[in-house]
């Protein structure tokens, strides 16, 4: 019932987009958007029960407008025929070689802007003069003198 309910619904959709690029003309709306958040997972996505997605690769129209929005706005996620995500010169195997230092600054960066956060604010404070254990005073040089 579910998977009817579904395939026709997405049967709807195709009829209603027809030819157009956008649900509402040429520029995309609300709709858009949620329709696409819908269709590009299930267009996209490996599922294990296939019907509904094979349905909808058969809706050539809602299948482009997946294609036409992922490569307008996510140009770096769009199909195969785009740029994979990693910079360029790498190979799929290889690491970025300053990986690691990018991580050690990252690190540095944000230890430094919480030490600084925590000074300004007021939670930490460094102050001269020390208390000694038990709350004592520490003892001078000239106080220890006078001891012996």
């Amino acid at each position: 019932q579910l998977y009817r309910e579904a395939r026709e619904c997405l049967t709807l959709l195709s009829q209603r987009l027809g030819s157009q690029k956008f649900f509402f003309g040429d520029s995309p709306a609300s709709l858009d958007a949620f329709v696409f958040s819908r269709l590009a997972p299930l267009l996209k996505a490996k599922l294990p029960n296939g019907k509904l997605q094979q349905h909808l690769k058969s809706l050539q129209n809602l299948c482009n407008y997946c294609t036409s929005i992922l490569s307008l706005y996510f140009p770096w996620d769009g199909g195969e025929s785009h740029l994979p995500p990693h910079p360029a010169g790498l190979g799929e195997g290889e690491e970025d070689p300053h990986k690691r230092r990018n991580q050690l600054l990252s690190v540095l960066v944000g230890l430094v802007a919480m030490l600084g956060y925590a000074f300004l604010s007021g939670i930490v404070s460094i102050q001269r003069g020390s208390v000694g254990p038990a709350g004592r005073q520490p003892i001078t040089m000239e106080e220890e003198e006078e001891e012996e």
